[in-house]
């Protein structure tokens, strides 16, 4: 049954800035990060000055990766994604800002989307720039660490699998072809900057926007948190779809904890 309230909220407005988080791809059999009091569920993902200065570090991302890679890589989009691009074929979505690696809001049909972390199925190199696709990737990953091919463990947000505890030491990480230099999902980790160019549109979107629609997102990152307090600044209504607290519930005009797939059944 579609709450009314946030029905009404969508029919009210025609431009729609829509930001979603990890609670949209959960139905995706993504885990999110943060339980409903907005704490880390687990241990924080990788830090970006971690990944690029220590060797170990790296050996250890990746061979979690490799592990994961398997159920990630085959998600497909749920309801809330169609959903969402169903907002975006009726003309009532101005842009989609999602906090998501995933590219599901695509897969699903949307168009007008800004990955505002990036994105996991692209690998890039730190030096050259040169980008490789993550399933080929994988096959080299596997190639040269064939025993590793054969665990399995719990799938975690960023891809990767809950596989601490085992020694990283033997993993081996192809560098570059190109130039040898370090390689390194095209993400944006803790610790290291959103591209500038990608805050700067999304902010120009919201400027245009008549109302912002947050969708399974805590807010706790001040990277999506700072999309709520223009829209707030700016005196547009903000509502959102979120179990448990966001940061930005002070400013909100309307809440809903429940599913996102539940939520925006109404747009399918």
């Amino acid at each position: 049954m579609a709450n009314p309230a946030l029905k009404n909220f969508v029919e009210k407005h025609q431009k729609l800035f829509v930001l979603t988080g990890a609670g949209c791809s959960t139905h995706s059999g993504i885990p999110d990060y943060r339980d409903g009091d907005g704490n880390w569920k687990r241990t924080q993902p990788v830090r970006f000055q971690a990944f690029i200065a220590d060797e170990t570090t790296r050996q250890r991302y990746w061979a979690r990766s490799m592990v994961g890679w398997r159920r990630f890589g085959q998600a497909q989009p749920n309801d809330a994604h169609h959903a969402l691009a169903r907002l975006e074929a009726n003309g009532r979505c101005q842009l989609l800002l999602t906090q998501n690696v995933d590219r599901l809001h695509q897969a699903a049909g949307s168009r007008e989307v800004i990955d505002l972390h990036g994105r996991l199925d692209l690998v890039r190199c730190m030096a050259c720039s040169t980008t490789t696709r993550r399933v080929d990737f994988q096959d080299e990953l596997i190639r040269l660490n064939a025993p590793w091919a054969r665990l399995d463990a719990a799938a975690l947000p960023d891809g990767d699998a809950d596989l601490d505890g085992l020694d990283f030491s033997a993993f081996v990480v192809p560098p570059c072809r190109s130039c040898g230099g370090v390689l390194k999902p095209d993400v944006v980790f803790y610790g290291e900057n959103v591209p500038r160019h990608q805050v700067t549109e999304a902010q120009r979107q919201l400027e245009a926007a008549d109302a912002m629609l947050i969708v399974g997102s805590s807010l706790m990152v001040y990277s999506g948190y700072r999309f709520a307090l223009a829209a707030a600044q700016r005196g547009i209504p903000i509502a959102a779809v979120n179990i448990g607290k966001t940061r930005a519930d002070d400013l909100l005009a309307l809440k809903l904890e429940e599913r996102c797939e539940a939520a925006l059944s109404f747009l399918l």
